[in-house]
């Protein structure tokens, strides 16, 4: 005769919980979810932005530790934030910066320093900056694409995604203690997805549920809850994390 199986009774605390979690970018997106995520989890969070008003809006729902609107690739206004911190921090997210699919020898000089600044040299700026900031075995989570990894998906973006995947490995070296992580995404289905293709995000969004294994599209929500996993477990440093819902297994 079998036994009743006995549920446990304990309670479990909040992974987060007594953790500061700094996400630059979080008004909205991928940004905005993570913050949700990270306050579910028990963390504090503070959010910057570049829109005020959406940046209020965020704050308010979720009852935010404290704000700063500014843009994220000007290097004083970057450092400026952080030596105005009032507290250690434990993670830090970044989803700031938008990708940029320019031909490298068709780029001007200036579009080509800025899909760089957007996304490698911020990166270097965010570490520089927060370095000091973060507690032994905090994070740093940085964002790229799976497409760029293909010549085939975009000159400078191809640049920019190979750049990052060994930045993170050497920053990850350089600030240990402190862990470097950087989540690649697919297609996602966000507010900057709508506004890069406009009238045919709905042709895109039918096409994906019919060819992804998952059967669905990759929403904020899911890379959410990777970025909070990987700011929960400790043993990640130096990797590259894919989410794309098998968008590479069927290009």
């Amino acid at each position: 005769m079998t036994s009743p199986i006995k549920v446990s009774s304990s309670h479990r605390e909040p992974e987060l919980r007594g953790q500061t979690v700094v996400v630059i970018g979080g008004s909205s997106g991928i940004g905005l979810e993570t913050a949700r995520r990270a306050r579910s989890a028990g963390a504090q969070v503070v959010l910057t932005g570049r829109n005020s008003e959406r940046l209020q809006a965020a704050a308010l729902e979720l009852d935010a530790l404290s704000t700063a609107a500014f843009d994220a690739n000007d290097p004083a206004l970057l450092k400026r934030f952080f030596g105005e911190l009032s507290q250690p921090i434990d993670h830090v997210m970044v989803t700031a910066g938008a990708p940029h699919y320019e031909n490298l020898l068709e780029s001007n000089l200036d579009e080509l320093r800025n899909a760089l600044d957007d996304r490698l040299v911020l990166a270097i700026e965010v570490a520089r900056n927060a370095a000091d900031r973060l507690r032994p075995g905090g994070t740093l989570l940085f964002m790229s694409g799976t497409k760029g990894r293909h010549p085939r998906g975009g000159g400078t973006v191809s640049i920019v995604a190979a750049g990052l995947g060994a930045l993170i490995a050497n920053l990850a070296l350089e600030l240990a203690p402190v862990r470097v992580n950087l989540i690649a995404a697919g297609f996602v289905d966000t507010p900057l997805s709508a506004s890069l293709l406009g009238h045919d995000l709905e042709n895109r969004r039918e096409q994906l549920r019919a060819t992804l294994p998952i059967g669905r599209v990759v929403e904020p929500a899911d890379v959410a809850a990777l970025a909070v996993h990987v700011m929960i477990n400790t043993a990640l440093t130096g990797g590259t994390y894919d989410i794309d819902g098998g968008q590479q297994l069927v290009a």
